[in-house]
């Protein structure tokens, strides 16, 4: 079974790990991003991690704007490519568009236009091309779609989503780590 969790700064250095095979060619990031990254009070990152207690995929949304006018933007998935194909990426996006629900709003991301699963999950789960970025992906130079996915009323939460949903809430209650900086 899958268990969706708050990312720690404990799991960064398999996150670079992962980045580092996922996306060798695009300027993958560094534990310094995900610091920066966990540090935000406005995002919210998670892990999947598999019987065993391994991390097996990442993600984060940042919630912005304001109550009048909430939206998201999904900031990162990464999967284990031993693990694709497996249902993690469609677990974690749940879990993050469950957390953007809670406020409403539209939710953004940007895709590789060559990454079809990725555009084909998207896609599943309401999100449409609204633009394209030209040389998005640095320094590969790859394009990248804009999608959106509409406010929706009431993110249905099934079976593991529940589960996700409440790492993703808890995430945001988390205690800070010892070197977080707060703003």
């Amino acid at each position: 079974m899958i268990r969706i969790e708050p990312m720690a700064d404990t799991d960064i250095e398999r996150c670079v790990e992962l980045e580092q095979l996922l996306f060798p060619e695009d300027d993958p990031w560094q534990a310094v991003a995900f610091r920066s990254e966990l540090a935000g009070p406005h995002n919210r990152y998670i892990t999947a991690r598999d019987d065993d207690g391994r991390m097996i995929g990442y993600a984060g949304v940042a919630l912005l704007g304001d109550d009048e006018h909430p939206e998201a933007e999904v900031h990162t998935i990464g999967v284990d490519p031993t693990c694709h194909r497996g249902g993690i990426g469609t677990l974690l996006l749940e879990a993050l568009l469950a957390e953007a629900g809670k406020r409403g709003g539209p939710v953004f991301l940007e895709v590789r236009t060559d990454n079809t699963p990725a555009i084909a999950l998207y896609a599943k789960h309401g999100f449409h091309i609204i633009g394209l970025r030209k040389n998005y992906y640095q320094p590969s130079g790859a394009d990248a779609y804009t999608m959106r996915r509409p406010e929706l009323t009431g993110f249905p939460l099934v079976g593991d989503a529940q589960a996700a949903a409440a790492a993703v809430a808890a995430a945001d209650s988390r205690p800070p780590a010892a070197n977080e900086v707060l703003s």
